[in-house]
């Protein structure tokens, strides 16, 4: 896969979205989030939170590079409330998906009318945990299963272990089922992969989820500030 446009989620983008696909000039965006430790210590409390926007409409020699990348820093550790610091970016991105915006297109000399998709974010799992709003910790963690998993409580920590709970996941005939030594001694899988959550399921329980850190984090001390990279 050379570009983003040759993958899976890209073709069938543009089959549930013809009018969107159909213009050329429609911008096609990736959000990168994560955060970092400056100085290298655990110990210290402050951290930076860049995030990234990416514009997957030019040629992959130009797409990844510094100059074509737009994004902003926040700093103070500033993970619990990340998502306070995205709602002006939440916003108008929802405006240029749902009523579009008119600008100006200065190798034809014209106006036009644009809109904006996000296609995908990119960031680890904890970061995904943060901008999302979905808890990372505990027996739901998985985004995927959900209450369908098969996470065991430790013993001696009491904390939720993921280990080996993950060969239900694979094709019914392959070799990690009915492998008994390396995995549980005498334990074959014959547990099938949870059903996929449907679309508008999923938008309810992100709608309410993203609903739920807004409200806890109203009082939050928010800083916005945008930078070409």
């Amino acid at each position: 896969m050379v570009h983003p446009s040759d993958g899976e989620a890209w073709k069938h983008f543009n089959s549930v979205h013809p009018h969107f696909s159909a213009k050329s000039r429609n911008v096609r965006l990736g959000l990168c989030v994560d955060g970092f430790n400056p100085f290298g210590s655990f110990a210290a409390s402050y951290s930076c939170w860049p995030v990234i926007l990416t514009v997957y409409n030019l040629p992959p020699r130009m797409c990844m590079r510094p100059e074509f990348m737009y994004g902003h820093t926040r700093s103070k550790h500033s993970g619990q409330n990340i998502v306070v610091c995205l709602r002006p970016l939440i916003d108008e991105l929802m405006q240029l998906w749902s009523s579009a915006t008119l600008t100006y297109d200065i190798s034809r000399k014209q106006n036009f009318v644009i809109r904006a998709a996000l296609m995908w974010t990119i960031n680890d799992f904890l970061a995904y945990g943060m901008v999302s709003g979905w808890s990372t910790h505990g027996k739901l963690a998985c985004p995927y299963c959900m209450e369908n998993n098969k996470a065991f409580t430790l013993t001696n920590e009491g904390k939720a272990s993921f280990f080996y709970c993950r060969r239900h996941l694979l094709p019914p005939n392959h070799r990690y089922r009915k492998n008994k030594n390396d995995f549980f001694v005498s334990r074959v899988e014959k547990d099938v992969a949870p059903p996929c959550l449907p679309v508008k399921n999923c938008l309810i329980s992100c709608q309410s989820t993203v609903t739920l850190c807004l409200v806890s984090n109203k009082k939050a001390e928010v800083s916005w500030f945008w930078f070409d990279l």
